[in-house]
Order: C-alpha cells, then sequence, then structure tokens
C-alpha cells in the first residue's frame, strides 16, 4: 500500500474567528477590552491573578459555546486521504472536535490547567471555571494552560521536527507576525509546496513554493481542499 503524503497545517485566529471566537489583533492590542499583557502575561497574573482567572474563565466558556466551522471538518476530512498533522496557534479545542486526531497546541489549551509552580502538572477540566483554592497536587493554585507572552513554547521542537517532514503545508488564518511560531516556514522542505490562506497576502517572497489562495479561511479551504485531493 503506497503511504500517505504527510500535509503539515499552521492554523491560527482567523480560522477561530470565523466561528466565532475574538482575536485580541483585530483590536489593536486589547482583548476583549483588556490590555493582552495584564492577561497574558506572567507578570499581568503576579498583580491580578483574579483578574486573569475571570478573563480564561470567560474565554473557555465562550469557546465551548462555539462550533467548529467548514475549515475545521475540511482539515479533518483530508485525514481520509493524507496523514494530517496541525499545529496550532489557537487554544480551543475546535480542531478536535471538528474530528481532527493529531493537533499540536503551540500557544496551550483553554480546557486545560497546569500549576502555577509546576508547570509539568497539567489537568484536563470537566468545568469551565478555574477557581481560587484549586490546587495541584503539590499544593500550589492552578492557572490556565496557556503560554503566555515571555514563556517558553514547550512545544515548538516537536512542530519544527512535523514541518521537516511535511509533502505539503498549508498556513491558515495566521498573519505569521507571531513568533516563534511564524519562523517554523524556514523549517518547511525547500520541496515542499507552501499553500497560503487568508484574505490579506502577507508581504514575504517565497517565490514558486508558495501559492496564495486570498480568501477568508471556510472559502479558501473549500479551494484548496480541491487541489490537494488532485494531487494525490
Amino acid at each position: 500500500m503506497r503511504r500517505k503524503k504527510h500535509l503539515v497545517v499552521l492554523s491560527g485566529a482567523g480560522i477561530s474567528a470565523e466561528s466565532g471566537i475574538k482575536t485580541f489583533r483585530d483590536s489593536g492590542g486589547l482583548w476583549e477590552g483588556h490590555d493582552v499583557m495584564e492577561v497574558a502575561s506572567p507578570e499581568g497574573w503576579k498583580r491580578n491573578p483574579q483578574l486573569v482567572q475571570n478573563f480564561y474563565n470567560l474565554r473557555r466558556k465562550q469557546a465551548r459555546e462555539c462550533l467548529p466551522n467548514a475549515a475545521h471538518r475540511i482539515l479533518a476530512d483530508l485525514e481520509e486521504h493524507f496523514e494530517v498533522n496541525i499545529i496550532t496557534q489557537n487554544v480551543d479545542d475546535l480542531h478536535e472536535r471538528a474530528g481532527s486526531s493529531q493537533v499540536t497546541h503551540l500557544h496551550g489549551e483553554l480546557n486545560k490547567a497546569q500549576s502555577s509552580l509546576d508547570p509539568s502538572l497539567v489537568y484536563t477540566l470537566d468545568h469551565w471555571e478555574i477557581k481560587e483554592g484549586d490546587q495541584c497536587a503539590k499544593g500550589s493554585q492552578l492557572r490556565p494552560h496557556i503560554v503566555w507572552f515571555g514563556e517558553q513554547v514547550p512545544k515548538m521542537e516537536i512542530a519544527m521536527q512535523l514541518t521537516q517532514k511535511a509533502d505539503f503545508f498549508v498556513v491558515i488564518g495566521t498573519s505569521l507576525q507571531v513568533y516563534p511560531a511564524a519562523g517554523l516556514l524556514d523549517f518547511v522542505p525547500k520541496r515542499t509546496k507552501i499553500y497560503l490562506v487568508d484574505p490579506a497576502k502577507p508581504h514575504m517572497n517565497f517565490g514558486s513554493q508558495m501559492e496564495f489562495i486570498q480568501k477568508t479561511a471556510t472559502e479558501g479551504m473549500k479551494d484548496l481542499e480541491k487541489m490537494l485531493k488532485s494531487l494525490i
């Protein structure tokens, strides 16, 4: 049996936005009215942990009320034809709920909590709130399992290794302005075709290696699905 081609996808906020999840980059650095450094940095957590906790509790509740869209579902359906690995900057679980089986979250996951003392202690939440007094096995307060500004991206090495094995590399819903995630493009093999799905064409030059689909995530993925299937 011939092996399936390896399709690696880097997804960002644009794909989740079409499901109703708001992004901070669309509002001048504010996220639901908050300066992002207040709610997405270790310093913000130290200053006002309750504000941060409440903020992510609401994000978690909102995300659970949203549904995967056509772009999420198409990526899941492509597993029938390709070995698909999704590397996402998003913290929601819409890829998983659409049916994608191999998802690497670079920036953490809303539906998980971690110890504020030991980041290796991670717990899956069956509810949407982390409350004051909720503790890890070592007795420290639980915090959102989110990679904040200034923190290491622990799954970056995995993402680089996946990117280096790609037969096709898709970028969808990301401005490619957030590092180190945007740096994954440097690890795409020279022989590998890159498809970039985004309404706004970024200023970069990958020559004939990159093909732009200047559409929203849902509309662009419909086009890309046909193109990829024609290459099998």
